[in-house]
């Protein structure tokens, strides 16, 4: 298979391409230079396509699946659902319980989405920690890539990283699942991480199905108190290397960084400096600004995100109301999705002045027209919900503001 950047390096305008610069509005040709050099990729799954990165919008991730004591397969379907019907752009399947190929082949079903996965968790679930080889990740990674997944996560922490994360001072040390899983994994084997060993092979399988490449975040923080320091450095370093052989092998990469919990005065810096390093597009999980929103940290990830989105990250992983404390339910993915739609929206209307939105609800509440405002809306049905079901806005009654001043 040639792949989107193969293609896109010989100036072929695929028809992936045309489909993502008509939604998006942008010229076809710049779509393409940017796929070459790495700034902007394409996610695909069957007729879906999703660009992410450089002069697109910014996107949205959810996170689903199974953990290794909550094993809801109907729950778990229902989360997908909530994710197509209310606009995510991706969803991640991290299932590591059940039986995860069959949980996987259930969400597959139930949406068109594409398809991301940590492969790691399901070799680390299915052989256990003391157990699992390198063989046995390569063997997940390829069978995943197989069943037709879009996007894959590796962490490549090296064995200098886990020196200098046993030195150093951290309240939370690694708090990335996929990083710690890797971490342990070459502390119980005295062994370099299978990723970098075998990254040629992970290159292969990428480039055969043409699935983006995500380097993972294993150094992000855990909390606003442990800031950047030399381990967040050495894998920035080590992530944009990788991703540079990603690109010269005709692969799609995305790096993840900047994510977590960060001040909130420290992300706009966090997410300029990250883009300052490399043109690859930037994953962002969250970030969170600050350690106290339990209950609430979709609120306070939203907050962190649309700081992010409008210094420039390209790509958000939303966070439920259950981030810290248990696996989401469904109600709780809607949550945090529509948060996150918030945040991504308000970075883009900073970015590209993306404003046509904002500009046709301020028209229909200057015509005091409540029932397009409600359309208009991200979630029609909750601004209903919302409207006490009165013809007219209850908040002022007859004191409107908009309806006093029209009469002067």
């Amino acid at each position: 298979m040639r792949t989107q950047v193969k293609q896109a390096q010989t100036g072929t305008i695929t028809p992936q391409m045309l489909e993502i610069a008509r939604s998006e509005g942008i010229d076809p040709l710049d779509l393409c230079q940017r796929i070459a050099t790495g700034s902007a990729v394409i996610m695909r799954r069957g007729k879906r396509n999703t660009g992410i990165g450089k002069g697109l919008l910014t996107k949205i991730n959810v996170n689903l699946g199974t953990s290794s004591t909550k094993i809801d397969i109907d729950e778990e379907i229902k989360k997908a659902g909530i994710a197509e019907t209310f606009g995510a752009d991706t969803i991640s399947d991290l299932s590591m319980g059940g039986d995860i190929n069959a949980i996987r082949k259930e969400i597959f079903s139930c949406t068109t989405l594409p398809v991301t996965t940590v492969p790691v968790y399901q070799a680390v679930a299915e052989h256990g920690l003391k157990k699992m080889t390198a063989d046995d990740i390569l063997a997940t990674l390829r069978m995943q890539a197989e069943q037709g997944i879009s996007s894959m996560v590796i962490h490549c922490v090296n064995r200098q990283m886990l020196g200098e994360i046993h030195r150093k001072k951290r309240i939370l040390g690694i708090v990335s699942k996929g990083g710690s899983i890797t971490s342990a994994f070459m502390l119980m084997n005295k062994c370099e991480n299978p990723f970098i060993e075998h990254f040629d092979d992970v290159l292969s399988i990428c480039r055969r199905y043409d699935i983006v490449l995500s380097l993972g975040n294993t150094a992000r923080s855990g909390c606003i108190h442990d800031r950047r320091d030399r381990i967040h450095l050495a894998e920035i370093r080590q992530n944009v290397q990788l991703a540079h052989r990603a690109l010269a092998a005709g692969v799609q990469v995305i790096i993840e960084g900047a994510g977590g919990h960060i001040r909130m005065d420290h992300i706009a810096p966090m997410v300029k400096f990250y883009k300052k390093q490399s043109p690859f597009p930037l994953f962002v999980a969250g970030p969170l600004p600050t350690d106290v929103a339990t209950g609430y940290d979709h609120i306070a990830g939203a907050a962190g995100a649309s700081t992010a989105s409008a210094a420039g990250a390209d790509y958000l992983c939303y966070i439920t109301p259950a981030e810290h404390l248990g696996l989401p339910n469904p109600d709780a993915v809607k949550e945090g999705l529509i948060a996150f739609r918030i945040a991504a929206h308000i970075g883009d209307t900073v970015k590209y002045g993306r404003e046509a939105e904002d500009t046709r609800m301020a028209h229909l509440r200057a015509a005091l027209d409540r029932e397009g405002q409600i359309h208009c809306s991200m979630d029609p049905q909750r601004a209903r919900e919302l409207s006490d079901g009165e013809p007219e806005c209850t908040m002022c009654g007859e004191f409107c503001a908009i309806r006093i001043m029209r009469e002067f």
